[in-house]
């Protein structure tokens, strides 16, 4: 009897939504460390516009990314009700800068679409998958290809 329960473990995953650029885009949450409020960052000379700076989270600089800029959606307006979602990829801990978190999504494997072939390397690189929900569309990121573009390789 236990089985199916754990068969469903297997095929469930939870996301965290948020909003960059006025979209909406998802990350799992397994991948996530924290959400903090917006606080001012420290620049760095010479960095992509996408990349704000670096930010002391408890004694470990990390790097502080504007997703949206990222996307090419322009830059997050300055709002206090903006936060940072820090995220672990690949043994690094960095930061991404999100207009505001929604909810946490459960979702069936089976519910994770692919995304459409628009002839678009970047965007394949960058997006996951697709989830709908509701009347919307969510992207999954792939927070890999964040961090790759965060060290000099283009989305």
């Amino acid at each position: 009897m236990s089985e199916p329960a754990e068969v469903r473990a297997d095929t469930q995953f939870e996301f965290i939504t948020f909003s960059a650029g006025g979209q909406n885009y998802c990350l799992e949450i397994t991948q996530i460390r924290e959400i903090r409020r917006w606080t001012p960052v420290t620049a760095l000379p010479h960095t992509p516009p996408d990349v704000l700076g670096v930010m002391n989270l408890r004694g470990a600089v990390i790097p502080i990314f504007d997703l949206s800029a990222r996307f090419g959606l322009g830059k997050t307006p300055a709002n206090e009700r903006n936060v940072v979602i820090v995220a672990a990829v690949e043994g690094t801990t960095i930061g991404l800068l999100v207009e505001s978190v929604s909810e946490i999504l459960s979702v069936e494997k089976s519910a994770i679409q692919e995304t459409p072939d628009i002839k678009s390397e970047a965007t394949r690189h960058s997006i996951l998958g697709m989830i709908s929900v509701d009347d919307t569309m969510v992207r999954v990121v792939n927070l890999e290809a964040v961090l790759e573009a965060g060290k000099g390789l283009a989305l």
